[in-house]
């Protein structure tokens, strides 16, 4: 399962969007360092259900899978909701490198930021809008950067002896050492062949400069982001179009606008029975008995929702999913013409695979054995077999034929 961390300065709704997501109960307050141990929890990516085209209810006579709302499915991926985040934790400040390290197992980082500007540089509550965020943005970076250059420039001496007296790569000593991190030798032949990175051919004269130069470029590569715009709903406007203007300028991640406390009050009304809400949608039902202050406080996050187009969470998780990591959603099923499974369950599963995957990719991802086992692929929609470089494309329904 893919995995997701959200991470942050302490105090800057991390926590919050994590229970927002995933409905857990974690600890959420005011203060620096809420989040001690990770939390993980299980979040889903949000797809239109292939069982309700035209074509394929046609064949199933009218009837649907029974796991989508409406036509809406949700897809799974693991989320971690990590410790914050302060200035000089690659030197052991805050949680430290404790933080740092529990990110290597994140494929993604959404990182969260006040954009409201009410807490300061350690997460610490101030006057709302008096601290401004596009430093949050500046120091998360420096703070990942450095921590790679550290563990590069304590183990450089050795990489340099074990290149010149075996003769080894230097991308390949690198990536042994950068593999805790969760860094690719790929990723780093990757990072290397940037205009800014230093000539691997000249590896002796490397200075501390290209080290970090070559760090800066190997999180680039390796750690995917997106910035949250978190508590925009309070946020002043200049605050969002000062981070909207950072992101421009720098061609860095993408900054998207959302209220982590929104999207948490209307799951926990949907859940309540209160409203019919859908996640990600840009709208609600009241359907249950309100307060006056309830109906009050709901119809303030109906103005916030139209205005953007929902709380801004949805998004992010499939943004992350889909266009940062470029995945897609397959079905297997084991009847073609029923698209379902041998119980008679209509596309009972669903697998977010890399894009360029293939059948025997999906095959693998059902079960190691039928990956093993596996013949071909068959094309649900077409009937068509597929060959073995076919790729799998987004809401692909494929029959998998193997010996088992």
């Amino acid at each position: 399962m893919i995995t997701i961390a959200i991470a942050g300065k302490p105090n800057s709704g991390k926590s919050t969007f994590f229970k927002a997501s995933t409905l857990a109960d974690v600890e959420i307050a005011s203060y620096p360092f809420t989040t001690i141990k990770p939390n993980t929890g299980i979040a889903y990516v949000k797809v239109d259900c292939p069982c309700q085209e035209p074509v394929i209810q046609q064949e199933l006579g009218g009837k649907s899978c029974g796991k989508c709302i409406d036509g809406v499915r949700f897809v799974p991926v693991g989320l971690l909701d990590v410790a914050g985040l302060v200035r000089g934790a690659h030197e052991g400040r805050g949680l430290g490198n404790e933080f740092l390290d529990e990110l290597r197992q994140a494929e993604a980082i959404i990182h969260v930021v006040d954009a409201a500007g009410g807490t300061d540089a350690d997460g610490n509550v101030v006057d709302l809008g008096s601290h401004d965020p596009r430093e949050d943005l500046e120091f998360f970076t420096t703070e990942l950067n450095l921590w790679v250059f550290g563990i590069i420039k304590r183990n450089w001496r050795k990489i340099e002896r074990k290149a010149e007296l075996e003769g080894l790569k230097v991308e390949r000593l690198l990536a042994e050492q950068l593999t805790g991190v969760g860094v690719s030798e790929e990723q780093v032949k990757a990072a290397l062949l940037e205009p800014t990175s230093p000539d691997r051919t000249n590896f002796r004269s490397w200075s501390d400069e290209d080290l970090h130069t070559l760090a800066t470029a190997v999180i680039k590569r390796s750690k995917k982001m997106v910035i949250a715009a978190n508590k925009a709903d309070i946020a002043p406007p200049e605050n969002l179009k000062n981070l909207e203007q950072v992101y421009t300028a720098s061609e860095g991640e993408r900054v998207i606008p959302c209220s982590a406390a929104a999207e948490l009050a209307l799951r926990t009304a949907a859940k309540n029975k209160l409203i019919t809400y859908v996640p990600g949608d840009a709208d609600f039902e009241i359907v249950g008995e309100l307060t006056d202050k309830q109906r009050k406080g709901l119809e303030m996050i109906r103005a916030f929702l139209l205005a953007h187009g929902g709380t801004g969470i949805q998004a992010i998780i499939n943004y992350v999913v889909f266009d940062l990591l470029d995945y897609v959603v397959a079905y297997p099923v084991e009847d073609e013409h029923k698209f379902c499974d041998s119980s008679g369950r209509i596309l009972p599963d669903a697998f977010l695979l890399k894009r360029g995957s293939n059948a025997r990719d999906l095959a693998f991802a059902v079960h190691s054995d039928i990956g093993e086992s596996c013949l071909y692929g068959v094309d649900a929609r077409t009937k068509l077999r597929l060959g073995e470089k076919h790729e799998l494309v987004n809401r692909d329904i494929i029959k998998i034929v193997s010996t088992k």
